[in-house]
C-alpha cells in the first residue's frame, strides 16, 4: 500500500529551467508537497485531481513547522500516494531534503531525489557573474548566511575570510552586514568585491555591485532583500564585464 516520495527541484524560479525528469515527476504525482520558492508556473503542471499542499515560508516565517511537513509525505505515502516534495534550486543544497529522505527512509517509505539547478550558481551565472573563472578563483564555497541559532559559530568565518576563492552565501540577507563584518574581522579586504543577486532566473531579477565595507547600505539604497544570493570574491566585479546573461 506504501506510496513513493520523490524530491524534486524546481529550480531558481524560471519555470523552464526544471529538469525533464523533474517535471516528469510533478506532472504524475497525486499529491505536490510545494515550498513558495517553487513558482506558481510550475504546479499548474500537475495533474487536476492532484492534492495540492502550499508548506511554504512567508516574510521569514514558516507557514508548516518540518516537523509537521515530514508527518505530511510520510503519511500520504503510507497511504498509497506518489508524492512530489517539491522544493527550489536543489533539494540537498540547503533545502533540507537530506532531513526529509532520512525520515522518511526510517518510516519505511520509498524516496527518490531529482537534482535541481540550484541558484546558488544559476542566480549569479544569469547576472553576468560565473562562480569559478581561471584569473579570478579555481574553487568556490557555499555557505547558509542563516544557521540555527544554537549552531550559530559553527562556520569559521575567520577561516573563510582567509580561504580565498569565491564564497556564496545563500539565506544571508537578513545577516548581511553582520556576515560582512565577521569576513572582513577574519582578514578580508574590505574592498573585496561583492554582488547581491535578487530572484535569480525570474522576470524580477535584480542585482548590485558594491564591496564588502559598502555592501549592506547599497543594497538598503536599492531595496534589494531576500531571496537572494550573495557573491564575495573578485569574480563578482564580472558582472561590469559581462552584464545580464538571461
Amino acid at each position: 500500500m506504501t506510496g513513493l516520495v520523490v524530491l524534486v527541484g524546481a529550480g531558481p524560479g524560471d519555470p523552464r529551467l526544471i529538469t525533464v525528469a523533474g517535471l516528469e515527476a510533478l506532472r504524475s504525482a497525486d499529491v505536490v508537497v510545494y515550498d513558495s520558492l517553487a513558482g506558481k508556473e510550475l504546479l499548474r503542471e500537475a495533474k487536476e485531481d492532484a492534492e495540492m499542499i502550499d508548506v511554504g515560508k512567508r516574510g521569514g516565517c514558516h507557514k508548516v513547522e518540518q516537523s509537521e511537513i515530514n508527518r505530511i509525505i510520510v503519511e500520504r505515502a503510507k497511504g498509497g500516494s506518489t508524492v512530489v516534495r517539491l522544493k527550489g534550486g536543489d533539494p540537498f543544497m540547503f533545502g533540507r531534503g537530506g532531513e526529509e529522505a532520512e525520515e522518511l527512509r526510517a518510516a519505511g517509505v520509498e524516496v527518490r531525489v531529482v537534482p535541481g539547478v540550484t541558484s546558488a550558481i544559476a542566480a549569479p551565472a544569469l547576472a553576468g557573474i560565473p562562480v569559478t573563472h581561471r584569473d579570478h578563483a579555481s574553487f568556490v564555497t557555499f555557505v547558509t548566511g542563516h544557521e540555527r541559532d544554537r549552531e550559530d559559530e559553527r562556520i569559521d568565518w575567520n577561516g573563510l575570510a582567509r580561504l580565498g576563492g569565491t564564497i556564496v552565501i545563500l539565506m544571508g540577507m537578513a545577516r548581511l552586514g553582520r556576515n560582512m563584518e565577521r569576513l572582513i574581522d577574519g582578514g578580508l579586504d574590505p574592498s573585496t568585491p561583492v554582488a547581491v543577486v535578487r530572484c535569480g532566473s525570474r522576470p524580477e531579477q535584480r542585482s548590485v555591485l558594491a564591496t564588502a565595507a559598502t555592501i549592506e547600505s547599497r543594497c538598503n539604497e536599492e531595496g534589494i532583500g531576500s531571496p537572494a544570493i550573495t557573491v564575495v570574491g573578485s569574480v563578482a566585479s564580472l558582472r561590469d564585464v559581462l552584464g545580464d546573461l538571461r
